[in-house]
């Protein structure tokens, strides 16, 4: 847990962030008008970001369900959380497992503000918020570590935050650190918007410019090379809305390719 004692102060209104932002685009309320201007803008560049967002969202629950269910995890870390919505981690974890322990890490002051929905966990289960920085790997693991026993397979969520940390910030390393902590039997779930659309690449330089954090699109073979030394499950690196799909979900057959996403294992 935190401190909210400061959260508002650092609330910033008058700029868009993305955890906001990407609230907006999947349908939520939880965002202030210039993030839904900012939507807006990247809607009329880049219609298909509203359907990316779904699709990423979608990619999480498979892969936590996959998580859950047939691999036995019983703890999770999430870091990049954004705003509760339907079908969190912890829900869709504890909905096959009630015991499941889930660790949620961001560190967007309206997340946090958001903090309490995120943890009715469940009797027989746990939920922990954290507020820290994914390039805070050490204190993001010190402060897990009170809630989860990292001598047990641990489930890593990083879905859509390391496309926040820029190149000078060598997002490999601060991946590889928080792989290097987890036990073997570990699992990793990470996904990406990548680099492989002009108009995406013109909307998200708009949204860079003006917000008050950057999002960085990086080629699927980039997004891949975090899996170093993991072993993929099946599918591998793939469209993040070709990661196992349910068959009767609108997504199937889809030409979404600008967000890619992989389930690693530690052996």
């Amino acid at each position: 847990m935190t401190d909210r004692s400061d959260w508002h102060s650092r609330l910033q209104t008058d700029r868009p962030h993305s955890a906001r932002v990407w609230n907006y685009l999947l349908g939520g309320k939880d965002h202030y008008p210039v993030d839904s201007e900012t939507g807006d803008a990247i809607l009329h560049t880049f219609p298909e970001i509203a359907a990316i967002a779904r699709q990423q969202r979608s990619f999480l629950v498979r892969s936590v369900r996959f998580l859950a269910g047939e691999a036995g995890i019983r703890q999770f870390l999430d870091i990049g959380t954004g705003l509760p919505t339907a079908n969190n981690t912890h829900e869709v974890a504890q909905s096959i497992a009630p015991d499941s322990k889930v660790v949620y890490v961001d560190n967007d002051p309206i997340v946090l503000a958001h903090a309490d929905a995120l943890l009715r966990s469940t009797p027989e289960g746990e939920c922990a918020y954290l507020d820290a920085d994914v390039r805070d790997p050490k204190k993001i693991l010190a402060q897990a570590a009170r809630t989860l026993d990292f001598d047990q397979p641990v489930a890593l969520i990083l879905l859509g935050i390391i496309g926040q940390v820029s190149d000078e910030e060598k997002p490999e390393q601060i991946v590889a650190e928080l792989i290097e902590a987890l036990p073997k039997g570990s699992y990793v779930a990470l996904s990406d918007g990548t680099d492989t659309s002009e108009k995406l690449k013109t909307a998200i330089a708009a949204y860079n410019a003006q917000s008050a954090n950057s999002y960085h699109l990086r080629s699927p073979e980039f997004i891949g090379s975090f899996f170093h030394d993991l072993q993929l499950v099946e599918p591998g690196l793939v469209r993040s809305a070709d990661w196992r799909p349910d068959p009767d979900s609108p997504e199937v057959g889809l030409d979404q390719g600008h967000a890619v996403g992989a389930v690693g294992f530690k052996a």
